[in-house]
């Protein structure tokens, strides 16, 4: 039996791999919770526009006019947009994991990921991202979104790097059907313990992590 080639690249989201989700259903909720919002009206039209804002085709400004700022609001644009960086935590656990990984085994890593371009610059710089990625990209900086294949394809070129070669790690099950599709390896991410179980499972056991 062909053995598998052993991992050289690691493709990784960022929302609920190495941060919390940026401004997902949840951040949305509690949004219109402090600000009074009307949350199903948020929510409408925030899904009208995210596409296209996480495309890179909205700044945040004139997404937050489509969104919140259509009429009067008795608080700032700041003071919201502050509110929406303010969401984005660290998963500490994952990201010493994977600084790990990538000195122990020499491994490349790449971020895949949705994200729209002000807030990903902002989680890139506040969290240091770019200490541990050698490249990213980002829906807002290709102008493509997965599911799409293409992204997949363009992260492969850009990392030169066989699929054969790359491990994929997300957090969403269609995503990681998708990445595999292309014979891309994957994990499903759902906690720091089952992913360490899987990296392991990949030939990427984390030494420094078994130490603590």
């Amino acid at each position: 039996m062909k053995q598998p080639k052993p991992i050289t690249t690691l493709f990784l989201d960022i929302g609920g791999v190495l941060l919390t989700d940026g401004w997902d259903h949840l951040a949305r909720h509690r949004a219109a919770t402090t600000f009074k919002l009307d949350s199903k009206e948020m929510a409408d039209r925030h899904h009208l526009t995210f596409e296209t804002y996480e495309l890179g085709k909205l700044t945040l400004d004139e997404y937050l006019d489509l969104v919140v700022f259509y009429k009067r609001r008795p608080f700032t644009r700041a003071r919201f947009r502050s509110f929406i960086f303010a969401q984005s935590k660290a998963c500490p656990d994952m990201l010493k994991l994977i600084s790990e990984l990538k000195k122990q085994y020499g491994l490349k890593i790449f971020v895949v990921s949705n994200e729209a371009r002000e807030l990903n610059e902002y989680r890139i710089q506040t969290f240091k991202l770019f200490e541990i990625v050698d490249s990213f990209i980002s829906s807002s900086f290709v102008h493509m979104r997965k599911p799409d294949l293409e992204m997949f394809r363009l992260a492969l070129d850009i990392a030169q790097a066989k699929a054969d070669e790359v491990l994929f790690i997300d957090d969403t099950a269609m995503f990681v059907k998708i990445a595999e599709s292309l014979e891309i390896r994957s994990i499903h991410h759902q906690s720091y313990r089952s992913t360490c179980a899987s990296l392991a499972s990949f030939g990427l056991q984390n030494n420094e992590g078994a130490k603590r």
